[in-house]
């Protein structure tokens, strides 16, 4: 999408951008250059820069970059000593409750799928879950009947959070073809989803020895896995032509002793 990357706050020691959405934060799956962290370094001079937190490829609003080692170190203490607050603002579906809604369920992501799932405990088995737990407090600002405004205080920081607790409270995002069924199309037949596609950087890099064994050895009986997007053998495949952004926004961090916000959308 033709969005700019607006940088909103330059400190020597932080800076602070309003992501755009349909941007990785960093280099990933499809995209090497086209990254908040490519686009800061090419049209600001901005490097080197380390995020301080991610942001969905398709969802938009402040992002945290340290300008050195030091104090991206330093925000990542205070994010595992669990000081940060963070704002989200989301549309959804239908009415959401008028009262405060705490979601405080585990939740699983499944790599392949590019999906996550919440994960409801059962006192009655003794089968270890998957998942991790997770936190969500939701407050509704507005609505009108149709869609609901809502504001999104995760509490821990798991992957699609907001997405899949939206969905567990009957309330999903009202765009978000990823959550608003329970049900999802086998990406292998149709294309390749844009939230896998966006690549999540949890992959760890393949072992050189390893791959030159297997040109080897099987070479001739390599098939590529259309689900994969670190197969070298895969073209890009691209996008959907009619994608549009998430309409979940983050509109505030803040820390001991520190606080960065962003506008809020349209």
């Amino acid at each position: 999408m033709a969005s700019d990357v607006t940088v909103l706050v330059e400190e020597p020691d932080v800076v602070t951008v309003c992501k755009p959405a349909s941007v990785p934060v960093h280099p990933c799956g499809q995209y090497r250059k086209n990254t908040v962290v490519g686009i800061l370094q090419a049209e600001h001079g901005l490097a080197p820069l380390f995020p301080v937190h991610r942001l969905d490829r398709l969802v938009s609003g402040l992002l945290i970059l340290a300008r050195n080692a030091t104090k991206a170190d330093l925000f990542r203490q205070q994010i595992e000593g669990g000081m940060l607050q963070k704002q989200y603002i989301a549309k959804v579906v239908g009415t959401f409750p008028e009262k405060e809604l705490l979601v405080d369920i585990g939740i699983y992501y499944n790599h392949r799928e590019g999906r996550s799932t919440v994960e409801a405990g059962d006192s009655c088995r003794d089968t270890p879950t998957k998942g991790k737990t997770a936190s969500t407090k939701f407050t509704r600002i507005s609505s009108n009947g149709t869609h609901s405004i809502v504001l999104c205080e995760p509490v821990t920081g798991r992957t699609h959070q907001i997405r899949v607790h939206l969905q567990y409270t009957g309330h999903p995002i009202a765009n978000d073809m990823l959550y608003l069924s329970e049900y999802v199309d086998n990406r292998s037949d149709v294309g390749m989803s844009a939230d896998r596609a966006a690549g999540k950087s949890l992959i760890p890099e393949t072992n050189n020895m390893y791959v030159d064994d297997c040109e080897e050895t099987c070479s001739k009986n390599f098939s590529i896995d259309p689900m994969c997007t670190q197969c070298p053998n895969l073209a890009p495949t691209g996008y959907e032509e009619h994608e549009e952004g998430l309409w979940l926004h983050c509109i505030r961090y803040s820390g001991p002793g520190w606080k960065y916000e962003c506008p809020y959308p349209g």
